[in-house]
């Protein structure tokens, strides 16, 4: 499944480490960004060069909100959920999602284009409420700025 160019930057990341397991997570990282998620056979295929059982790597990747199991839209869109964003209305800007898009969280709308994920921290407490649609932070959200984000994105 994995492609040989993938396989040779996962060898070359295995490499750099001193305990070859340590660059599970970033081998992980490429199998995904290559199949666009952690389908069982990347999985297996990681699994394989790791000499690993393949449920040990599937039980590190189900660890990590940033590893996806199943398919997701264009734009990932994860809210942090924890402690500052709750004290300051994560409630609202997830409802307005949840309103806006038509999912719930761990839905993908049905054209593709947007993944709703709550997660436990983005480690942004002073910006708070925040998500993180793909590898960006949105921070300070209110439910009009959060319009403008999705309405930019194509």
């Amino acid at each position: 499944m994995l492609s040989e160019a993938t396989r040779q930057k996962i060898d070359a990341l295995i490499r750099k480490y001193p305990h070859p397991r340590s660059a599970l997570i970033p081998a992980l990282w490429l199998a995904q960004q290559e199949a666009g998620y952690l389908c069982p056979e990347a999985i297996r295929d990681v699994a394989e060069i790791f000499k690993l059982p393949t449920n040990e790597v599937y039980e590190v990747a189900s660890f990590y909100t940033m590893l996806y199991k199943k398919p997701v839209g264009k734009y990932v869109i994860q809210v942090c959920t924890n402690i500052s964003c709750l004290l300051c209305n994560c409630e609202e800007i997830m409802a307005h999602l949840e309103n806006r898009l038509g999912i719930g969280p761990g839905e993908t709308t049905s054209d593709k284009r947007f993944t709703l994920m709550e997660t436990e921290c983005l480690a942004s407490c002073g910006t708070a409420p925040v998500a993180q649609i793909n590898e960006d932070y949105y921070e300070s959200l209110t439910p009009e700025k959060l319009d403008r984000i999705l309405d930019s994105m194509k």
